[in-house]
């Protein structure tokens, strides 16, 4: 219990006195995943929509893939995203591995089926008769889409949420391609297991409460957005 009061006790003071490595880490923690959530959220609900408006000989197969990505673990992902980026790999040659932007595609990676599932979900539940009936007001298909997106927007938030907490708070992932390097590709959560590995419990107790604080703000701010467009 100690440990948890000087925990917090300790993330005021760091966030107080404005400690750089910890902004530092606490802005690229932020930076990469909100970056990562949106590029799946552009990809994720273009993929998600389409599969959920269309039929194809294999949607099956593709839909139990998409869910199965949804619960890859992100040490998984890690792995592959590693050894394509190695010196030695398929994309080795962009020299990229150990890097922020190494990072960002391995949360792309985790987030992207999270997204892409959670849009499926919310499309499949649309009315079908909605769907005949906007096209026979004379709405064009790509009208009619994003009158549906506009429908699912709610859930579409959800699917936001859940992106961005799976990538935030993951470590494998951005452990194995960052390699969790002072200054370049530290970041809240390998932190927090390096500080717990050198015994360091209070400091990592305190980068703890920084990154659900983080968490917290993230999503109020969405909660807040999904809560004003329900009750319009």
């Amino acid at each position: 219990m100690d440990l948890i009061v000087e925990g917090i006790t300790r993330a005021f003071q760091l966030l107080i006195h404005g400690d750089r490595e910890v902004l530092r880490i606490t802005a690229l923690s932020l930076g990469v995943s909100l970056f990562a959530t949106s590029i799946s959220l552009l990809i994720g609900v273009t993929v998600g929509t389409v599969i959920g408006l269309t039929r194809f000989w294999g949607r099956g197969l593709v839909i139990s893939l998409i869910n199965t990505g949804m619960g890859a673990p992100p040490v998984v992902v890690g792995l592959i995203v590693t050894v394509m980026l190695w010196r030695s790999g398929p994309l080795g040659a962009l020299h990229l591995l150990y890097t922020p932007s190494a990072m960002v595609i391995a949360q792309f990676a985790i987030s992207l089926p999270i997204v892409t599932g959670f849009t499926l979900a919310s499309v499949q539940q649309t009315d079908p008769k909605l769907r005949l009936q906007i096209l026979a007001l004379g709405a064009s298909r790509r009208q009619m889409v994003w009158l549906l997106l506009r429908e699912t927007r709610l859930p579409l938030l959800a699917a936001v949420k859940a992106g961005f907490g799976a990538i935030i708070s993951e470590v494998g992932a951005s452990m194995m391609v960052g390699g969790n390097i002072t200054g370049q590709t530290r970041v809240l959560t390998t932190a927090i297991v390096m500080e717990t590995s050198k015994g360091d419990f209070a400091l990592a107790m305190a980068l703890g409460v920084i990154l659900i604080v983080l968490v917290y703000l993230v999503n109020l701010v969405l909660t807040l957005v999904q809560q004003k467009g329900r009750a319009r």
